[in-house]
């Protein structure tokens, strides 16, 4: 049994059971990884795969079970190559944050610029994805992290905590009616034809339960992926937007106005989501802590052994 073999069952599994993409992605060829996979299969006495002729088509109920000890025994070769790593060079290495439109477009800009003021020599990437999506990219160790709202909790292998709370906001412009009466309802809100969130991204099903809630169906005329887009279509009179409040800038958005509708929709939580048992780099704690700075990395550590599973804010 070696570290290519398991490599190679985790891979096929990852490549929805192609061995010519899986060798692909090893940098290997498909007869190899179909011979260490079959020889695999011999020492350990069962099939870890079903078959259709020579191709692969899923798991066995062993193979699931070998694929979980296969993850596991990948994860901690990983965390021994970046011990080498942080000891080897404590200020430098390279960082990938997963996270949304909006975390990246407003809420991250000044964390990444505190933090390479501290660590210069790290090499920081962003990806964008909807919550789902940044999920998996960590499930995958694509990313060491992830950012996005109280989506991304309870996902499988994941470890989250929660930074900071946050409200929605109706932008409108500068003259529209509804800036005229003290407070919003739902029912005004309805009146209007509605620009959002995409179903998967920032607090949409809160929104879609509370009008619920009152039996109220409102006219979503767009769906958008980023605040960015809903308040350009807003800007164009073509209806009312709906927008994570922490996407709105008074200085910015010169031509529209905000109003707080977190009495309608509720708070929502922003979180920071790692792999469960995953080990990481010294300055991944310091940019968790210029995040939230009360996620300390004894508090991260320790929520990581499962000793603050239910930290909230």
């Amino acid at each position: 049994m070696n570290l290519h073999q398991l490599r190679f069952v985790r891979e096929a599994v990852r490549q929805n059971y192609n061995l010519t993409d899986a060798a692909k992605a090893l940098f290997t060829s498909q007869p190899g990884v179909s011979k260490a996979i079959i020889e695999l299969e011999e020492e350990l006495g069962v099939d870890i795969f079903t078959r259709h002729g020579k191709r692969i088509r899923g798991l066995t109920e062993p193979g699931r079970l070998v694929l979980e000890s296969v993850e596991l025994i990948m994860q901690e070769i990983d965390s021994l190559k970046r011990i080498g790593k942080e000891y080897a060079a404590q200020d430098s290495g390279s960082f990938t944050i997963a996270t949304t439109h909006t975390q990246a477009r407003y809420t991250l800009p000044k964390v990444v610029q505190a933090f390479m003021l501290k660590f210069p020599k790290v090499r920081l990437s962003l990806l964008q994805g909807n919550p789902r999506q940044i999920a998996e990219m960590v499930q995958r160790d694509q990313a060491d992290l992830a950012i996005a709202t109280e989506s991304i909790a309870g996902v499988d292998n994941l470890i989250t905590l929660p930074c900071y709370q946050w409200e929605h906001v109706v932008v409108v412009p500068p003259e529209h009616p509804l800036l005229k009466g003290k407070s919003v309802t739902l029912e005004d809100i309805a009146a209007y034809p509605v620009i959002t969130y995409d179903s998967a991204f920032a607090g949409r099903s809160k929104i879609d339960h509370a009008f619920s809630l009152r039996g109220l169906k409102p006219d979503v005329l767009l769906e958008a992926i980023d605040a960015d887009v809903i308040k350009t279509y807003v800007e164009l009179g073509m209806g009312i937007g709906i927008i994570a409040g922490m996407a709105f800038d008074a200085e910015r958005d010169r031509n529209l106005r905000a109003i707080s509708v977190g009495h309608l929709f509720g708070m929502n939580v922003s979180r920071v989501a790692v792999k469960q048992g995953a080990y990481l780099r010294s300055y991944i704690y310091t940019f968790i802590e210029l995040l939230a700075p009360t996620l300390n990395r004894k508090l991260v550590e320790q929520a990581m052994r499962g000793e603050h599973e239910n930290y909230e804010l």
